[in-house]
């Protein structure tokens, strides 16, 4: 690996979720954080150019966009010489392959062909890329997870549960992915090519709402229905405006989805927090 130099970096999704919080501590660490950004909407993929105009190489990039979008960039890459690649893809790829429902099945395949695509197109032109795996992110309330979860309770007082709820969950604060994210890069010799990053602690998912109504300084409220009722729920919470369930969301409720991250934390260091959400992550 080379040395990093003047900590300069390229970042593509810099606005995302991840994004704003691994900006946020790029700064911290004193890196020149050159950020690209997609533009507009579907069909336009145009990156947003370096905040810099003098900029004409760099070397290290960090992409948290949608991993099966980074193929259209390649050219982008070879542009400024790349030489190290760290991109976000999500256990999803492994937990939604064999779901009911199409659209969640699509996004495993797309996860797939992206990281093997990335990972080919990464030995064809000599790039040292690794491939971060993350599970369930929450955070600052501002995740499609833990934040969901937190406005249906407070929204209704309650939670639906399917079963006993007993699916294995591993939270990880978008916190700790972000600093995985860039000690990945600070990593001398990096022996993988992919890494899982779960969270600090292994917890069934119905523990996983009770903490959560813990965080809203709420007793926990559950509402067991089997799966046809969950479904009408589903239908009359969409009805009053509300889409943070699912009836995909149901069925899994009882799937354990927990990966081990040792490899991460032997060869990067990574030391995830224990599930325990505070009033920030659920608003």
């Amino acid at each position: 690996m080379e040395n990093l130099g003047e900590k300069r970096l390229g970042l593509i999704g810099a606005r995302s979720f991840v994004g704003e919080r691994l900006t946020q501590l790029l700064k911290e660490e004193e890196y020149r954080a050159v950020s690209f950004s997609r533009r507009g909407g579907e069909g336009n993929i145009s990156l947003a150019g370096p905040v810099a105009n003098n900029v004409d190489r760099i070397e290290v990039w960090i992409c948290l966009a949608p991993i099966w979008t980074l193929p259209e960039h390649f050219q982008l890459l070879e542009k400024y010489g790349i030489k190290r690649l760290v991109a976000l893809s999500s256990t999803s790829r492994y937990t939604k392959i064999k779901s009911f429902s199409p659209a969640c099945r699509d996004v495993a395949v797309q996860l797939k062909e992206g990281e093997e695509r990335v990972l080919q197109w990464a030995v064809n032109k000599g790039v040292d890329a690794v491939i971060l795996q993350p599970t369930l992110i929450y955070g600052w309330g501002k995740d499609k997870n833990v934040s969901q979860i937190a406005r249906f309770i407070r929204r209704f007082g309650f939670f639906p549960l399917l079963g006993k709820g007993e699916g294995l969950r591993q939270p990880l604060h978008v916190d700790d992915l972000a600093e995985a994210c860039l000690s990945t890069l600070k990593v001398t010799e990096v022996k993988r090519n992919k890494y899982i990053l779960s969270g600090g602690e292994v917890l069934p998912y119905r523990t996983m709402v009770e903490r959560i109504f813990i965080a809203l300084d709420r007793k926990p409220r559950f509402v067991k229905c089997p799966l046809l009722i969950f479904s009408f729920a589903v239908r009359l919470a969409h009805i009053l405006s509300f889409h943070g369930i699912s009836t995909e969301m149901a069925v899994r409720m009882n799937k354990d989805q927990h990966f081990d991250h040792s490899d991460a934390a032997v060869d990067l260091g990574f030391r995830p927090r224990p599930f325990q959400p505070g009033s920030s992550d659920c608003m």
